[in-house]
C-alpha cells in the first residue's frame, strides 16, 4: 500500500470541549492536524479532485465537528475526528493532533495535545 499523504495543518476552530462548566460555557479555539494516508497515484496521473481526498471539504467537515457536540476529553474529539476522515474510502490511515492551548492549567504551558493514530 502506498504510504503518500495529505497533511492539514493547523485548523483553528472554537469548540466547547472540555470537563470544566467554564469550558462548555465560554468554549475556546482548538488547533487540529491531520495527517491522512492514501495512495495518490490515480489523482497524479489524472489531475482530478475526484481521484484524492478533497482536503478543503474535508476542513469543513472537520471543522463542524470541533464547532459542534462538545466533548469533555480531547480524546473523544480527536477519535470522532479521526472517523470522520476515515469516511473517505481513499483513506486507509489517519493521523489526527487535538491542540488545546489555552487548557485551564494552573502552571505555565505551551500546549497539550493528544494524537491519535487510527487505520
Amino acid at each position: 500500500m502506498a504510504t503518500d499523504r495529505i497533511t492539514l495543518t493547523g485548523l483553528r476552530v472554537h469548540g466547547r470541549h472540555g470537563v470544566l462548566a467554564q469550558e462548555k460555557q465560554d468554549g475556546q479555539d482548538f488547533l487540529v492536524d491531520v495527517v491522512l494516508r492514501l495512495d495518490t497515484r490515480d489523482a497524479g496521473a489524472s489531475d482530478l479532485l475526484a481521484d484524492t481526498a478533497d482536503y478543503g471539504a474535508l476542513a469543513q467537515r472537520l471543522s463542524d465537528v470541533v464547532a459542534g457536540e462538545g466533548y469533555d476529553l480531547l480524546e473523544a474529539l480527536a477519535s470522532r475526528l479521526a472517523d470522520v476522515c476515515l469516511a473517505h474510502p481513499r483513506v486507509f490511515e489517519v493521523e489526527v493532533t487535538v491542540h488545546k492551548p489555552a487548557a485551564p492549567i494552573a502552571v505555565p504551558f505551551i500546549d497539550v495535545a493528544v494524537t491519535v493514530v487510527r487505520p
